[in-house]
């Protein structure tokens, strides 16, 4: 028979059903961490689909052009100043830029799978060197053409997309250096830095197209393509998906449950408003482009 003194204080304050408080305990404990989890793996499903049907997108309408009628046909497209006769360095700037797009955009939720990463390591690892590779090229190219061919909504336009393509430059070049030093964590990290800038042309057309859908476009002026909600989105499309990130990171690492259960309620959030204008881009903008 168990006496009082074989049992500890825990289990004499539980009545001595200490194991099951003990069980019950650990469990909420949990919580927080798996909401953060299963929250983290909403958006970038949200993000992945999203991803794959702006490549969907860009492969149709630009593959099939670039190939019946090469250059040229470019200037039929949607893409502004799409092509410039005696421009060849900016049309093949555009062109590469466009084709680069589908590579980089569609391979960049593969290089963040973890099942792809842990069972094809040697896939991941030349893939990635692809990504960064392709990546800092087209930012190069689309340097070119910001400051050659001009873009719409003025001065923040021109600053934003350069400072997103030093983003890139920077990012892919420290994801390389840790990649190569082995120490994977730091890696990760800035991998996931570089996916998030890497995606800012996607981030800033889901973005537009879900103002446009949930306030009718407030502060854009529809004739010159400028105002301050433009401003903002220029540099809102790497700065606002570096702020979730980092915030996922401080929570990964925090003890504390209310953090944890925080960001796990905004990156929540984020996700249904990742799925609200991947919606409203697709029925708004992409789809009537190719169907």
């Amino acid at each position: 028979m168990t006496t009082a003194r074989e049992l500890s204080a825990d289990e004499l304050a539980a009545g001595g059903n200490a194991p099951e408080q003990r069980t019950t305990s650990r469990k909420r404990s949990q919580w927080p961490e798996r909401a953060l989890k299963y929250a983290s793996i909403t958006w970038f499903l949200a993000a992945a689909l999203g991803q794959w049907i702006f490549v969907f997108y860009v492969a149709l309408q630009y593959i099939p052009v670039l190939a019946q009628t090469g250059l040229p046909g470019l200037e039929n497209t949607s893409l502004p100043d799409g092509y410039v006769p005696g421009d060849t360095l900016g049309n093949l700037s555009i062109a590469f830029h466009v084709m680069v797009a589908i590579v980089i955009i569609g391979s960049g939720p593969l290089q963040l799978t973890p099942q792809i990463r842990n069972r094809f390591p040697t896939f991941h690892r030349y893939v990635g060197r692809a990504y960064i590779a392709l990546a800092s090229l087209t930012s190069a190219a689309g340097l070119y053409l910001v400051w050659t061919r001009g873009v719409p909504g003025g001065m923040a336009g021109y600053i934003g997309i350069s400072l997103d393509a030093a983003l890139i430059m920077l990012f892919g070049g420290l994801a390389m250096y840790y990649a190569i030093k082995r120490k994977f964590v730091q890696h990760r990290r800035w991998a996931m830095r570089l996916f998030m800038v890497v995606s800012a042309v996607w981030f800033f057309r889901i973005g537009m197209m879900f103002w446009f859908m949930t306030t009718g476009g407030i502060g854009i002026n529809p004739e010159t393509f400028e105002g301050p909600f433009i401003t903002f989105v220029y540099f809102g499309q790497m700065a606002v998906p570096l702020l979730f990130l980092e915030t996922y990171f401080f929570a990964q690492k925090s003890k504390k449950p209310a953090v944890k259960s925080g960001a796990a309620l905004l990156i929540f959030a984020a996700a249904v408003a990742t799925l609200i204008g991947v919606f409203a881009a697709s029925l708004g903008m992409w789809f009537p482009r190719i169907l």
